[in-house]
């Protein structure tokens, strides 16, 4: 008995730890800095996530419903994100309250102090600083409740109006102890559905007090009587709540369901049996692991049914139904890691996938509550599937789920048509092109080893071809992936900026995602030496990045950032190059400095489990730097000693990783989990030709005044054949790599080819397009100052001829943030106009706002300025559409002037309404012309 004493007070011994994991959990972890955990009554993989919500606002730092660094709780929801970068879920808010009448969040929000509150897995408690103390425990579809009140009556309220935005709420009071709840409501998901069937312990009064979508309820209690409260939850229906309930949760025992949790966490937890002399390490594995197991979460109810992405009600058949894939992420270390310690419940993940695919007509991107919220880039369902199936996780349907990849890999409402059709975007093709070329091309790369695994060979062959898009964007002369812009590269190119062309990244991290061919981008860096040279530039750069602010880049070790996920694979590459002594010092430094046991210990988003499990994967001394492929890289465990316990008995530990180093820096699947002689090995299919990379069409600029000279070449020294046509449609070039001199407006089509034995072989065709100024003796003086980044060429940008469209991201407009745009164009002589024209854009949730108004003076001398016009618009800021409109003033008679002043008023402060609320707009402005 004073042995479990011990354990659950965190004051364990060695063996303790092995039967008792849960008591080195702390769900505290991430809830400080920029982790975005919660710390509420969780079970493994459930629907309810139970716990106290600190903000309300739907903060960056708030998105799960509660920071660290708070002092009220508004009350106790019944759904939490783990960890991501936007705010959801927060539904079914119940709390305690003195107040009978405290129906506002400012009214019946409480203060509590840290020293008065505590967590484990499936338990967390308060005491207010009112003296109401709240316990919370769960099972998997019902949330518990205990209030201890400081006297002899009690109120609770309910609130559905809590966090994200209300779309229908009904309260339906059923008798004096049970409620029905339907609650629908919208945030990063447009329609989420939650039903609650909730029941007291106690009666409450009739004299409880209403008002729209809240309800206060009064409760007279005996001394130091507490009052229970049990809440089933469903996504389908009230009755599906009640039957969960019942289910799950027929008596009334607090402690005998918290019993449960913590059983069933410890069961979760011992999968994997770790020791160490260091309290903290162990703290820290325990709870990374515990942090692993949270999403995605069960979705459906006791017999079933579930709500699909259809928003149809659906049964699953044979398979559990699960919610919230944050696959940007967790396609990178957690699935991998599912493979090895939850094969049954990865399976159970792709059997949703299928259904989604077959509700929703794609695979999931980044679903949440049976909504796809299309966050983030890729396709990445797709590597977790392949990753399963390649480790030996069978019993889904393989055939529906290549055509599902296939489907997804070719959908043109992502701009994917486009990047299919040449095997890399371009910046004018779709924003963060660099990025989404990377991860299309992995994930193409990933199709085409289920299609060798299914005898597909044409789909083989098609998607191997599309895996090796990442050449089109690597620069050797400067061993980067730099954008690519109107058949060339963009310029001026910096690596460490963080910009539109990338996803919450640089070139210097994503110059590294290419994890379906690491000796191919090794060879195009140069060789081994090269490439580890390039790594340690990497991490020995300076820490500073440019352009962009982007909160997500944290732990940056040089220029490695590792609180996010493109960089996570990186400091393992080293072990492709011979040097698997560089990945044990970097992965141990950043399993030593990057995560703690304290509040703040997570330097970036847990998003949904991925830091964390890359923490869990490295301390075992394994990562899955190709997820997809049936290899682990390995290095030396973290902890002194684990087993990690699998299916069928089996087991592996720490001597089985340090045995295979002995070997080499690699481990297959089957060897690392024992079936050596067992898995299915892929069919042997050709991979067809040798791919070749796109030509060159290198410019100083898209326009010019008089001539410009562009250099056409291929970056891996390729032949080339390339046409250049005038306006009058005449050739003016043709073949090998050469510089062309243009003096007018000209379309350059052209190839790379490389001579195989017996054929030539092509690449695709890239196209061209340079512009001759419109007007070559205009000037133009900028007053105002755009952002670095949204520079749309310098001043001359605005007068080229050249218009940008609805989408801002691929570099065409001018930014200016709080302040006015003021320019002054110059033109070569007096002039007569008659028209004034300055091209705008809205798009208020990037913060991009048309101006109050535009003006136009007029001024022969450049010194006296007259206002000529005014131009101004009736759309209001909440449109949301992605809009361009043309600030026209036409004069009742022409004018004669030679400087024309351009001012545009800036929207100012975002409203209350706005997520940036407070922050400055800006104006982005194009193209400036006068007739």
């Amino acid at each position: 008995m004073f042995r479990i004493f011990l354990c659950l007070t965190l004051q364990v011994t060695m063996a303790c730890a092995q039967q008792i994991p849960s008591a080195f959990v702390n769900p505290f972890v991430g809830t400080g800095g920029h982790g975005h955990t919660f710390p509420g009554a969780t079970t493994p993989f459930g629907m309810v996530q139970l716990s106290p919500d600190t903000r309300i606002d739907g903060s960056w730092d708030g998105c799960s419903g509660y920071h660290y660094s708070d002092s009220f709780i508004y009350g106790f929801s019944h759904t939490h994100l783990s960890g991501t970068g936007c705010s959801d879920y927060g539904d079914i808010m119940l709390m305690p309250v003195l107040s009978k009448t405290a129906f506002e969040p400012d009214q019946y929000k409480t203060a509590f102090s840290h020293k008065n509150e505590t967590a484990s897995p499936g338990y967390y408690a308060v005491t207010f600083d009112n003296k109401i103390k709240t316990e919370l425990t769960a099972t998997t579809r019902v949330g518990w409740h205990r209030y201890h009140f400081p006297s002899g009556e009690g109120h609770v309220i309910l609130d559905l109006t809590h966090r994200d935005e209300l779309t229908e709420g009904n309260i339906r009071i059923i008798n004096n102890t049970t409620i029905a709840v339907t609650r629908i409501s919208k945030a990063w998901a447009q329609n989420q559905h939650a039903y609650a069937f909730i029941v007291f312990s106690k009666p409450f009064t009739e004299d409880f007090n209403e008002k729209k979508n809240k309800v206060i309820f009064h409760f007279k209690l005996n001394p130091g009587e507490p009052l229970l409260t049990k809440v089933g939850l469903s996504l389908v229906s009230e009755t599906g709540a009640q039957n969960n309930l019942q289910a799950e949760s027929p008596l009334w025992n607090f402690d005998e369901i918290r019993q449960k949790a913590v059983a069933g966490w410890n069961k979760e937890l011992g999968k994997i049996t770790v020791t160490d002399p260091s309290p903290e390490k162990m703290k820290v594995f325990y709870t990374a692991l515990y942090h692993t197991m949270i999403h995605p979460g069960t979705a459906m109810d006791v017999d079933g049914s579930y709500r699909g992405m259809d928003n149809q009600i659906h049964k699953a058949i044979g398979f559990t139904y699960y919610s919230v894939f944050s696959l940007w992420d967790t396609f990178r270390a957690l699935h991998p890691l599912f493979t090895i310690i939850q094969p049954d419940r990865d399976l159970d993940f792709i059997k949703t996938f299928l259904a989604m695919y077959q509700q929703g007509g794609l695979l999931p991107v980044w679903e949440l509550s049976s909504n796809e919220t299309n966050c983030m880039i890729g396709y990445h369902a797709v590597p977790v599937i392949v990753d399963a199936y390649v480790k030996g996780i069978r019993g889904f349907d393989a055939n529906l789920a290549f055509e599902a990849m296939k489907k997804s890999a070719n959908d043109p409402k992502r701009n994917i048509d486009k990047y299919a059709a040449n095997w890399f975007l371009s910046v004018e093709d779709e924003q963060e092109s660099v990025s989404k070329t990377l991860e299309y091309s992995y994930d193409d790369w990933c199709i085409a080893q289920m299609a060798k695994y299914l005898g597909k060979k044409d789909e083989h062959v098609a998607y191997m071809k599309r895996s090796f898009g990442w050449m089109n964007l690597f620069d050797p002369s400067t061993g980067f992936m730099r954008p690519r812009k109107n058949g060339g590269w963009l310029s001026p190119f910096e690596p460490r900026e963080v910009n539109n062309y990338f996803t919450e990244g640089n070139s210097w991290q994503y110059s590294f995602f290419v994890p379906q061919d690491i000796r191919g981008l090794t060879k195009a860096m140069g060789n081994d030496s090269l490439m580890e040279a390039k790594l340690d530039s990497l991490f020995s750069a300076p820490s500073q990045t440019t352009g962009r602010e982007q909160a997500d880049i944290t732990g940056l070790i040089g220029q490695y950032a590792h609180g996010n996920e493109p960089s996570h694979h990186i400091a393992y590459l080293y072990n492709y190059v011979r040097k698997p002594g560089k990945t044990k010092k970097l992965v141990h430094r950043i399993l030593s400095e990057f995560y703690s046991s304290k509040p703040d210990g997570l330097i970036g988003n847990e998003d949904c489990g991925q830091m964390s499990a890359w923490y869990v994967m490295s301390a075992l001394g394994i990562y899955s730097v190709t997820p997809g492929s049936e290899k682990y890289t390995l290095t030396e465990p973290f902890m002194k000693s684990y087993r990690v316990n699998l299916k069928g008995g089996r087991f592996f530990n720490d001597k089985t990783i340090m045995n295979a180093r002995r070997k080499g820096n690699f481990i297959t699947h089957a060897e690392l989990i024992g079936i050596k002689d067992s898995m299915e090995r892929p069919l042997d299919l050709t991979d067809g030709d040798p791919y070749v990379p796109a030509l060159i069409f290198e410019a100083p600029a898209r326009s010019f005044v008089d001539s410009m000279t562009v250099n056409v070449y291929s970056p891996f020294h390729d032949q080339v054949y390339f046409y250049a046509r005038n306006e009058q449609g005449g050739p003016s070039g043709t073949m090998d790599g050469s510089k062309v001199t243009i003096k007018e407006k000209t379309i350059f089509t052209g190839q790379s080819t490389r001579y195989i034995p017996g054929r030539v072989v092509g690449s695709q065709i890239t196209h061209a397009e340079f512009f001759k100024k419109p007007h070559p003796k205009w000037e133009v003086q900028l007053l105002s100052t755009y952002s670095a980044q949204y520079h749309a060429g310098g001043p001359r940008g605005l007068i080229d001829g050249i218009h940008g469209d609805s989408n801002w991201r691929k570099g065409e407009w001018q930014g200016y943030q709080g302040q006015d745009f003021e320019a002054i164009v110059k033109f070569d002589e007096a002039r007569s106009i008659s028209e004034f024209s300055g091209t705008f854009l809205q798009d208020t949730g990037p913060w991009i706002l048309f101006p109050k108004k535009v003006e136009y003076y007029i001024s022969m001398d450049g010194i006296q300025y007259e206002l000529a016009a005014t131009a101004t618009h009736d759309i209001p800021a909440s449109d949301l559409k992605p809009q361009v409109r043309d600030f026209s003033a036409r004069l009742a008679a022409p004018r004669e002037t030679r400087f024309v002043k351009v001012k545009a008023y800036n929207f100012g402060k975002l409203p209350a309404w706005h997520a940036g609320a407070g922050y400055d707009a800006f104006i982005f402005v194009d193209e400036l012309d006068f007739k």
